[in-house]
């Protein structure tokens, strides 16, 4: 393993045109989820200049059944679409949340798909679809997420909190960020580069037609600023290459200036190319999706590892097939940091959680309206709240000490 060395991740924030569409999405499954907590959902969404497209597969009572929408949830849907955007930020004339033209293709689950995972007599509900899903967890972060992620999310969350207070209002929605880190005996000590392109006011540029030197100085000083208070006391330093829109200007941004879909951003929603991905992105599909669940269930196992002392750094995967309920694998690899034996772990924690769909989701309680906040700046990393991210929470610990004693 090795001990010293560069590493680079990315975020997005919640005005990139892929987040406004796993947004929306995600605004769907709460919507439909609220209605009923069996909901099936897999929705997905294409964002382009003044316009937003929905496709995909539902089922749900209250919602669509027997070939039919229920009263009134055509107009939810699009309300629901419209309030995201309008919460995100976009009143702009290339894309506003009150003038995009709006379409739903969603249409009723194949009755196929149903027929396998659905319960139904001795059957156990199967899994949404076949895949491979992929849990991590460091000791890098209090966290206990990889260093170079968490503080690209953490600079993009600052931008956009003080965007909406108001507190930097030459700022607009679209905007990424980059971190590259040096670490030294596997830990991180300080910044090599930092990259943040944020859309901003006209005139707040470097370069073109609308360029003004002194509003780009404000605009870049503010920026630097926020990665000073972001990253650790002295991880900033005279060395680090800093580069804030080094295009020169960034007024055109959003579904205007690129078209958005969902489920493009997985690696910024999960590690951040610290650990494997199984491919499956986790927006607009309900928790029978394992896509979604499998992977969360495998973060929630990962990081109950490392909280218990059992391991510094632990990759998890799971493996399923469709209409099929217990996993077909469980694989454990602690990188050379583990106090236990790995296969002792894949034995132990399948005793600890039933790793079944509808047991993994009654074990987080997935079934509920929760998505539409794992929808920016990760799913993973995040505080749990009892009802929000469930699957951040470290509740096994002492089960899984206990288990492998």
């Amino acid at each position: 393993m090795r001990q010293s060395f560069l590493f680079t991740s990315e975020s997005v924030s919640e005005g990139h045109p892929d987040k406004v569409a796993d947004q929306i999405s995600d605004a769907i499954v709460d919507l439909f989820l609220a209605k009923d907590p069996q909901a099936r959902v897999a929705c997905e969404t294409m964002t382009t200049t003044n316009k937003v497209v929905l496709a995909g597969e539902i089922r749900g009572r209250g919602i669509y059944e027997n070939g039919e929408w229920a009263p009134g949830v055509l107009d939810e849907i699009e309300a629901a679409a419209r309030a995201t955007v309008k919460r995100i930020g976009y009143e702009q004339d290339g894309f506003h949340w009150q003038t995009f033209d709006f379409s739903n293709n969603l249409h009723g689950q194949s009755a196929e798909i149903a027929m396998g995972v659905d319960e139904a007599g001795n059957k156990d509900e199967g899994a949404g679809d076949q895949g491979i899903m992929f849990g991590y967890a460091t000791d890098e972060t209090p966290g206990l997420m990889p260093a170079t992620l968490y503080y690209s999310h953490k600079i993009l969350e600052r931008l956009a909190a003080d965007r909406h207070s108001g507190a930097a209002p030459f700022l607009e929605p679209d905007a990424k960020s980059q971190v590259t880190l040096a670490y030294e005996n596997e830990k991180p000590v300080r910044a090599t580069a930092l990259v943040v392109s944020t859309q901003h006011k006209r005139g707040y540029c470097e370069k073109g037609e609308h360029a003004d030197a002194a509003k780009y100085g404000e605009l870049r000083d503010y920026v630097l600023g926020v990665m000073k208070d972001v990253l650790p006391a002295g991880f900033v330093t005279d060395e680090t290459k800093v580069y804030i829109n080094p295009t020169g200007a960034f007024e055109i941004g959003g579904p205007d200036g690129d078209a958005g879909l969902t489920g493009r951003k997985i690696i910024v929603d999960t590690y951040g190319g610290a650990a494997p991905h199984g491919g499956g992105a986790f927006s607009g599909k309900d928790p029978t999706k394992v896509d979604r669940s499998a992977a969360y269930v495998a973060r929630y196992l990962a990081k109950n590892v490392v909280a218990a002392g059992l391991a510094r750094r632990v990759t998890i995967q799971l493996s399923y097939a469709i209409g099929i309920a217990e996993p077909l694998s469980v694989y454990v690899d602690t990188h050379g940091t583990g106090t236990v034996e790995e296969a002792k772990l894949e034995a132990v924690l399948p005793q600890l959680v039933r790793l079944t769909p509808k047991g993994i989701r009654e074990h987080l309680k997935l079934n509920a309206p929760i998505y539409s906040r794992t929808a920016a700046y990760g799913h993973f990393g995040r505080d749990a709240d009892g009802t929000h991210f469930t699957w951040e929470a470290t509740d096994l610990v002492e089960k899984l000490k206990a288990a492998v004693a």
